[in-house]
């Protein structure tokens, strides 16, 4: 094959490829955007607040503020809750720790399943009743926040795959420029896989012993 053709062929190819990843870096740049705006409105329509800094003055075991929230849930003091990683920590940081010192730690289907088998009318079963309510309250927002966490994390992906895909993008649109820049500078006639030349000396050499 002709080495100029080769090169035109190779460096269109390569065009196809860039505009492919351009393409798919456009669209990561997009789902980038909507999963991260969208975790964000819907976080700011709840509008949930992380208890204020005075709060965190002195924690205390089995009161709203424990000793395990201080490295987490402290440095969003008094902010509203917009991003995913604050829903993680708070779904993990401090509604799990409440949840946990509730009876049967706060398991839904243990405390549905003790209410259930409790004599109707009787203050246990009233009191599991609540406690029931009060845990599926607590389960439910967890879940939700957690959910809202596992978008925002697909927004961060999406945007490193749009990153890397421009970056490609670019090398690849850097290799098709000198592709064809190399198929202007190169000969008609070039071939990819020339036959070497023969040495004449040896050729004649070769045909008299060939004689011989």
């Amino acid at each position: 094959m002709r080495r100029k053709v080769f090169d035109l062929l190779a460096s269109a190819g390569g065009l196809v490829v860039v505009v492919v990843l351009l393409v798919a870096g456009g669209l990561a740049m997009w789902g980038y955007s909507f999963a991260n705006s969208n975790v964000h409105d819907q976080l700011a329509m709840q509008q949930i607040y992380f208890p204020p800094k005075a709060a965190f003055a002195h924690p205390k075991a089995g009161t709203e503020i424990t000793p395990s929230m201080i490295p987490t849930v402290s440095q969003y003091a008094g902010q509203q809750l917009l991003t995913g990683t604050q829903a993680r920590v708070y779904a993990n940081d401090f509604i799990a720790v409440h949840l946990s010192e509730m009876p049967f730690h706060g398991v839904y289907a243990a405390v549905a399943g003790a209410a259930y088998s409790a004599k109707p009318g009787s203050a246990t079963a009233t009191s599991l009743a609540a406690v029931e309510q009060t845990v599926f309250r607590g389960t439910t927002l967890r879940g939700l926040l957690l959910e809202a966490y596992g978008f925002s994390v697909f927004a961060i992906i999406a945007l490193w795959a749009g990153i890397a895909s421009f970056a490609l993008g670019l090398v690849m649109a850097l290799l098709v420029g000198l592709g064809f820049w190399h198929a202007r500078r190169t000969s008609g006639e070039a071939e990819i896989l020339a036959p070497a030349p023969v040495d004449g000396h040896r050729a004649v050499a070769g045909h008299v012993a060939a004689a011989s």
